[in-house]
């Protein structure tokens, strides 16, 4: 590793520290020509994941477009920055576990209101009206009456497992 002041070769690490739950590593390096302290972050090379769009263009998956997304639906929301994050790398890593080289933006839009659905109800419909594009209030409608259903259901179950 380079030193970023001195541009010396010789540096040793002082610190190593997983980070992302796992999937990084963050060194603190200690430069031995100038003493210079420095931090590196080692992130798993993966597989480029292309993302095929409505109009059927190309494009290289961005998990920062998703995270984005998440944070709008989640505005002023109970929901902290540490959840979405953990959605998003949930989404990611299950795209890298399944091995796929391409996949649709409905596909990734389906996987995030799941996740969504699992952290907060009005972030799911937020994110529902927009990626689904409702164009009146009849659809809305029947989204509040499926999710209404669809908890009613987990409570069901719930009440099931305890027994």
């Amino acid at each position: 590793m380079l030193c970023p002041r001195c541009g010396a070769a010789g540096t040793k690490v002082i610190d190593s520290r997983l980070i992302d739950n796992g999937s990084a590593v963050r060194r603190r390096r200690l430069c031995l020509n100038c003493g210079m302290r420095f931090t590196t972050h080692e992130r798993l090379v993966t597989h480029p994941i292309w993302v095929i769009k409505k109009d059927g263009r190309r494009e290289l998956f961005n998990r920062q477009k998703v995270e984005i997304g998440m944070m709008k639906a989640c505005e002023k929301r109970p929901v902290s920055p540490e959840q979405i994050k953990r959605a998003v790398d949930e989404i990611e890593w299950e795209l890298q576990r399944r091995g796929v080289r391409q996949i649709t933006s409905r596909e990734i839009g389906d996987m995030v209101m799941s996740k969504l659905l699992e952290i907060d109800d009005v972030a799911y419909i937020r994110f529902a009206s927009v990626y689904q594009e409702f164009d009146d209030a009849r659809r809305f409608a029947e989204l509040l009456a499926s999710l209404q259903k669809q908890k009613a259901q987990w409570r069901r179950d719930a009440n099931r497992k305890k027994r």
